[in-house]
């Protein structure tokens, strides 16, 4: 059976709905808590990076093994797929860089296809506008070779593509309504910074939940192909 290794950096932001994705193509998912369990021995043939509130930039050691780790197995050329913190980690893995937004964008906000996005593989088949489901501060700025697939009115980087079957998403399309509570309950003082009670984030984000589902379900089926 095919591995997908789940890299998590907080227990309450897990693989979501990629789990299900994943094993309904018949990958077991084996998730490690880096900060305390340090990195696998092992890539794995899938590799899913998951969110975190804290900062590529922090000075952690396990931040810089972590973005050593990734330059490894991008080289590997096997599928990864990194979300939010994860996202943030490839970027500044491939030569970009983690900066502070004019915002912190939380809960669900419009994002808008780039002249790129309209013409990759997996993003052109989506609308044109979208909302889904965010919680972030910092932002993206890509090395010139990458390109942006997806936008929002205050980070112009909510998506990109560093290879074939590499992507990072600054968004959560694999949230679920359990996680959501354990967010807003777990990172209260950022449910202050984005000025949204949590109730209102949640109530506002479950009815779309069955659409981002749909959109992670169709990112495991393209980059598992």
């Amino acid at each position: 059976m095919k591995v997908a290794v789940c890299l998590q950096h907080v227990p309450f932001e897990g693989p979501g709905v990629f789990r299900l994705a994943l094993e309904a193509r018949g990958y077991a998912v084996k998730t490690i808590l880096v900060p305390s369990e340090g990195l696998p021995q092992e890539f794995g043939d899938f590799l899913l990076i998951m969110g975190g509130p804290m900062s590529v930039n922090d000075s952690d050691s396990w931040i810089m093994e972590e973005l050593d780790f990734l330059n490894i197995a991008m080289r590997k050329n096997i599928p990864i797929l990194g979300i939010c913190f994860g996202s943030q980690l490839i970027a500044k893995a491939l030569g970009g860089s983690v900066v502070s937004g004019p915002t912190f964008e939380i809960g669900m906000v419009p994002v808008t296809l780039t002249d790129e996005g309209k013409t990759d593989p997996l993003f052109s088949l989506l609308p044109w506008t979208l909302e889904v489901f965010q919680w972030h501060g910092e932002g993206i700025e890509l090395p010139s070779e990458t390109k942006s697939l997806m936008a929002s009115a205050d980070f112009p980087v909510q998506a990109f593509r560093a290879k074939e079957r590499c992507y990072g998403l600054l968004f959560h399309p694999e949230i679920e309504e359990v996680s959501m509570q354990a967010l807003c309950y777990e990172c209260s003082d950022d449910v202050k910074k984005g000025g949204i009670p949590s109730e209102a984030i949640q109530s506002q984000a479950v009815p779309h939940l069955p659409m981002l589902h749909r959109f992670a379900d169709q990112l495991i089926e393209h980059l598992t192909q």
